[in-house]
């Protein structure tokens, strides 16, 4: 398979303007890198200036906050990229006194982490920046190289190894596994582990693991915290808190409007990506032989819709919905007045809509997803 054209690459190239920082989030191993080589590959390399968050040189050359200092540093320069930008200290303030006083200089900068990076540059760069993310391959990008008989055919290797770009090189099962086990072991934690200083990942680590077999349920901080043994209410909060900045996992909110049956206050948890996801729990194994397919078609739903908003800017809110009798339905998406319901199911059966819900939103829509028929609901139709 060829390189795969990023969804965000036009829309990137034409936020890069002179006196505002560009920000790109994105979890490690994305291909914020490669990106950032597509969308400079046409300038005048000599009036760029690429730095590496993670190099000690460069952190101690950004050290110094000063406007003299900028100026050695970018010489003709008139681009300059900071790759891992989250590991330089104040690096929000810094940036907002580069771009104030060398208003002609291009920024951008990424980040796998939101730590630095929205504290830090969040309040500095007010009307100064722009942000987009990054996530693994959606199918958005996947369409313009698969027909839908090869998007068919690989849906199942998606729901198990998900869509990490390494993995498009990888034909064998096992040099795959060994890819997702490796992100786990070397980078899935990296950041949460340096900037944090945690010594020690393993109850980070569990902690997911309990994650990944609640997936569609509503997660209880109370019953994580007594199953890990030994850590407290409030730090399972601040672990669940940091696992999202660094864009392994992401709450969804149950959805209310004050009706007394609804459940709004508890949270589910859902992986970006399903790789990583059985990666965890390590298991690959073909869908016929797990009990865990509607979890996994769950995920990926979620996931491929998040993606396919982002990259096509809808301005969306999401959530779930249940009552407190068990009516529920998985997804829901508020745009405006306007209502969308969701549910996944894997094969085709026909749900009914909730009674409680038809009764008190029946200006709502509501549709089944099954895998005979999610093409149009992961490409945002």
């Amino acid at each position: 398979m060829e390189i795969i054209k990023r969804a965000i690459l036009e829309d990137f190239k034409a936020q890069i303007k002179p006196g505002r920082v560009l920000i790109l989030f994105g979890a490690r191993r994305v291909g914020k890198s490669y990106l950032l080589k597509k969308v400079t590959e046409d300038l005048d390399k000599s009036q760029l200036l690429i730095l590496n968050g993670e190099d000690q040189i460069t952190i101690d050359r950004m050290s110094i906050r000063s406007v003299e200092n900028f100026k050695l540093l970018l010489g003709n320069c008139n681009y300059l990229i900071i790759d891992e930008a989250q590991n330089i200290p104040d690096i929000g303030l810094k940036l907002k006194l580069l771009v104030d006083e060398l208003p002609t200089t291009h920024v951008i900068v990424t980040g796998s982490s939101m730590f630095e990076l929205t504290n830090k540059l969040g309040e500095p760069l007010v009307g100064r920046s722009h942000v987009i993310q990054l996530f693994p391959f959606a199918q958005l990008e996947y369409q313009y190289y698969e027909n839908i008989i090869e998007t068919d055919a690989k849906l199942e290797q998606r729901l198990i190894f998900g869509s990490y770009p390494e993995l498009i090189h990888l034909n064998d099962i096992e040099e795959k596994i060994d890819y997702l086990e490796g992100m786990i072991s070397s980078y899935l934690l990296k950041d949460i582990l340096t900037y944090e200083g945690i010594k020690k990942a393993d109850k980070l680590i569990d902690l997911l693991r309990l994650i990944a077999f609640q997936i569609g349920n509503e997660v209880s901080i109370d019953e994580l915290a007594m199953n890990l043994k030994g850590i407290s209410r409030n730090t399972v909060e601040l672990y669940l808190d940091l696992l999202a900045k660094v864009f392994v996992i992401y709450p969804l909110k149950g959805f209310s409007r004050n009706l007394r049956k609804e459940i709004s206050k508890s949270n589910r948890w859902y992986f970006y990506d399903n790789g990583i996801r059985n990666a965890l729990i390590r298991n690959y194994n073909p869908l016929y032989l797990r009990n865990d397919t509607g979890q996994l078609w769950e995920n990926y739903l979620m996931a491929e819709r998040m993606k396919v908003n982002s990259y096509l800017k809808r301005r969306v809110n999401t959530f779930f919905w249940r009552t407190y009798d068990q009516q529920e339905i998985d997804f829901i998406e508020e745009s405006g007045a306007n209502l969308a319901a969701f549910e996944f199911k894997w094969n085709k059966n026909k749900v009914k809509i909730p009674t409680a819900w038809k009764n008190n939103y029946n200006e709502s829509t509501f549709d089944v997803i099954n895998k005979e028929n999610y093409f149009p609901f992961v490409l945002g139709k």
